[in-house]
């Protein structure tokens, strides 16, 4: 991130309802009455008041959020609806005119609320929800020509209300600077196959800066043994970077506190939750003792960020711990953002499951 004291008057801008087009003095013109579904609440106040900040998203209809001529950097993005199920919707980003996106991800799940039945607050530094489902997002989002922002409504049920603001900044884009992508991957791990693909066939030049899972153990044990392994440049076999468990990779240690965090003997396996700048842990759910248990997870690799110069795979194991001690095999339903930036083009990305396919996670 730039430093603040170099930002003295760079020309600021910010995307709404009110002002779809960020442009200067084009906010709040609206008029109450001008065939706006939300402008009722205004007609006594009249032009230049909350005549109309958010917009109604049909079910099978996708919304532009935004278009922007660069250059420029998108530096902060909020949005919330009514819409239970933020993960019928779909968020797509497309840089400088390309024909697949960057971005493509539910949007709970780019937001680290992978858990629609499981919704929580989460506090960090690239990612905020805060009460009531509250999405905020920090990442540093460049692009030299141009920036085409969508929102598709994929369920079956229409959002009544979808609010947003996307603040942006128009300056140069320095030749280094790469391109902001995020992916979603889905699987059902087995004990025959206990991997899940968090990223793969990313090539070119580039740095990983994030990880969201939204995990959904189908053990009743321990579940968090399985390593996060990143093949770097060429590694096939053999990773170059690998964590010795999942909730190392995630900053924990020790079952997250599972066999202290809780007295009741019943909720043994209760991790403890917990929310910090680049990691963090924010649902750990335990609706059955003895049944699947929810979890919500992020890694945010910004101090200790991983380069690649040609490609890019990373996987994780879904493993625990068998009651003779020794190492197994836990199937798991997980659902996964991966965030990094690299230098376009990039590789088409697999082909985003339906609706039903992905939720609930």
């Amino acid at each position: 991130m730039k430093e603040l004291y170099l930002q003295s008057g760079v020309t600021t801008r910010q995307i709404t309802p009110e002002n779809p087009t960020g442009a200067k003095g084009g906010a709040c013109q609206a008029v109450p009455g001008d065939d706006m579904r939300f402008s009722y609440a205004a007609s006594k106040l009249g032009k230049g008041w909350k005549v109309n900040p958010f917009i109604w998203l049909e079910h099978g209809k996708t919304a532009v959020l935004a278009d922007i001529d660069g250059p420029g950097c998108i530096n902060e993005f909020w949005i919330t609806s009514d819409l239970p199920c933020f993960n019928d919707l779909v968020l797509r980003m497309y840089w400088d005119e390309e024909e697949t996106p960057s971005v493509e991800v539910p949007l709970g799940s780019f937001f680290a609320m992978g858990h629609d039945f499981a919704p929580h607050e989460v506090y960090s530094a690239m990612v905020t929800v805060a009460p009531q489902r509250a999405l905020n997002c920090y990442w540093q989002m460049p692009f030299r020509k141009h920036a085409r922002i969508t929102l598709s409504n994929e369920g079956h049920r229409d959002a009544l209300i979808v609010a947003y603001k996307m603040l942006y900044k128009l300056h140069v884009v320095e030749e280094e600077a790469a391109y902001f992508h995020a992916q979603f991957r889905h699987s059902l791990t087995t004990v025959q196959h206990p991997e899940h693909v968090i990223l793969n066939g990313v090539k070119g030049k580039g740095v990983y800066v994030g990880t969201y899972l939204a995990y959904n153990t189908l053990v009743s044990g321990w579940w968090g043994e399985g390593e996060v392994k990143f093949f770097i440049d060429g590694d096939t076999e053999y990773p170059t970077i690998v964590d010795s468990g999942t909730e190392d990779y995630f900053g924990g240690a020790w079952n997250f506190n599972a066999d202290n965090a809780v007295r009741d003997e019943q909720f043994k396996n209760a991790e403890k939750e917990y929310n910090s700048p680049y990691l963090g842990m924010p649902l750990a759910k335990a609706v059955n003792p003895h049944g699947p248990r929810k979890y919500s997870l992020y890694r945010w690799h910004v101090m200790d960020s991983i380069g690649f110069r040609e490609d890019m795979k990373i996987t994780m194991q879904t493993l625990g711990w068998h009651q003779n001690t020794m190492y197994r095999a836990c199937p798991a339903d997980i659902g996964s953002v991966a965030y990094w930036h690299q230098m376009e083009p990039h590789t088409e990305f697999p082909k985003m499951q339906s609706v039903e396919e992905r939720c609930d996670m």
